[in-house]
């Protein structure tokens, strides 16, 4: 198995460095070919929500279908995939963002009963209190 970073995600995705893209997808099918895995870690996968929202103005729609869409990948694995794809949900259903969805759920199946934050758009998010 081998990790992916963010940046080889991003080239993949957006094909915005011809080469790089190449490269990319030279990964992808060396994996399947030889039924390898890559695996992406949460830190990558809220990495990619912010660099294809903030850097490339793409919606939580789309933004929301290209996790789904990695999800689905036979040849990926993702670290806690259970607890993405309630974070998922809950950024397809929510104003917060991927990140903080992602932490309240990690946090809460740590222990915390609680997770503590500033960002009012997380006020009505089970597992989160405004500070």
């Amino acid at each position: 198995m081998r990790g992916l970073d963010t940046n080889v995600l991003v080239r993949f995705i957006t094909r915005d460095d011809e080469t790089q893209f190449r490269k990319a997808d030279a990964i992808f099918a060396s994996a399947t070919a030889k039924g390898d895995r890559l695996f992406v870690n949460v830190v990558v996968m809220c990495e990619l929500v912010w660099v294809l929202g903030s850097a490339y103005g793409e919606s939580r729609e789309s933004i929301a279908s290209v996790l789904s869409h990695l999800i689905e990948t036979p040849e990926v694995v993702i670290e806690d995939v259970d607890l993405v794809r309630r974070a998922l949900a809950d950024y397809e259903g929510g104003a917060g963002d991927f990140a903080d969805y992602l932490t309240a759920r990690r946090n809460t199946r740590a222990g915390c009963g609680t997770t503590v934050t500033f960002d009012k758009s997380m006020r009505k998010v089970e597992g989160m209190t405004l500070a």
